[in-house]
């Protein structure tokens, strides 16, 4: 009767040790494959060298102020007439300015003057345009990509332009909000993504 008993108590033993380590060797395997897979996330999200974080879509980028482009300090030659070099300013450095933009400006004078009739009136106008954008340089990329389509809005715009609104400097501000829209409204129809921020004249003559 013993024996019988001993042995019927060693089989439940021997069950429960079995038990123990199996469910002991599926934790382990959990854990590893756990450790394995957040490895995985974390490489390909860029929190391990190797990996990107940001994905380019193609669309154009704000630059920061950082990557202004500046115009180059300097240069050669010397004043009106020639002669010798114009001598080296030693003053004071200028100090950086507090505020300003927060993104960089990239600027384009667009080639040749525009000249339109304006509306209801026997005088034109003549105007040179540039433009900026916070953008990189895809913008003005587009825009020099889509030059005839962004010409032809602008003379429209010009044409639309009335004698009262150029001849003050409210329309005159007016005119270039207006003109921003229509080149805009180009690139978007083009290229999807306009990006021109504000449009400067170079020149401005009516007659």
């Amino acid at each position: 009767m013993s024996d019988k008993k001993d042995t019927a108590d060693a089989a439940p033993k021997k069950k429960g040790k079995m038990k123990t380590m199996l469910i002991g060797g599926v934790a382990l395997l959990v854990l590893v494959g756990g450790g394995i897979g957040a490895g995985v996330y974390a490489s390909s999200a860029g929190l391990f060298g190797g990996g990107h974080a940001e994905v380019d879509d193609g669309r154009p980028k704000l630059l920061p102020k950082s990557e202004q482009k500046h115009a180059p300090e300097g240069g050669e030659g010397g004043g009106h007439g020639g002669g010798d070099a114009a001598p080296e300013n030693h003053g004071m450095k200028t100090p950086e300015g507090q505020g300003g933009d927060k993104y960089a400006s990239t600027y384009y004078s667009m080639e040749k003057d525009f000249m339109s009739n304006l509306q209801n009136s026997v005088h034109f106008v003549q105007v040179g345009i540039a433009v900026s954008t916070p953008y990189d340089d895809t913008v003005i990329t587009n825009l020099k990509t889509n030059d005839i389509a962004v010409r032809s809005a602008i003379l429209m715009t010009l044409g639309d332009t009335t004698e009262e609104q150029v001849m003050s400097s409210d329309g005159k501000r007016q005119l270039q909000v207006r003109l921003a829209k229509s080149i805009n409204d180009t690139l978007k129809q083009k290229e999807g993504f306009g990006g021109i921020g504000n449009v400067y004249f170079t020149s401005f003559v009516v007659q």
